[in-house]
């Protein structure tokens, strides 16, 4: 396994973002994405230039010899969801698309324990 690939790993696991938010934001299809940061398969420069970027951090942060991982903590509560800082727009609007599946899935199960009520009664 490549020192980026580690640090990547290490960074992932410290700031708890899951692989499959990564594959989303990256664009990486999530089955490579898998195999990338397994180290079955080697990643080229434009796989590591995504990853980087999809992380808010330069590919040179994670070829470091270690990575400064930034405390939980230290993030403003409306930017936690992103952890790499400023979110871009991109980043944007995939939280505005989870939030409004999230109101979606709420109003789908308070219906459902609405008509389990009615059916009851």
């Amino acid at each position: 396994m490549t020192k980026f690939i580690s640090n990547v790993n290490k960074y992932l696991s410290e700031m708890k973002i899951k692989q499959t938010y990564l594959s989303m934001i990256t664009g990486i299809d999530k089955n490579k994405m898998s195999r990338l940061l397994t180290g079955s398969q080697e990643e080229s420069g434009t796989d590591m230039e995504k990853i980087a970027r999809g992380l808010g951090k330069s590919v040179e942060f994670f070829l470091a010899e270690s990575v400064s991982i930034p405390q939980l903590g230290n993030f403003a509560i409306n930017k936690i969801a992103f952890y790499a800082g400023e979110p871009s727009r991109k980043q944007e609007q995939i939280a505005k698309q989870l939030m409004e599946l999230m109101e979606n899935i709420d109003e789908v199960i308070s219906a459902k324990s609405r008509f389990e009520n009615v059916a009851r009664g």
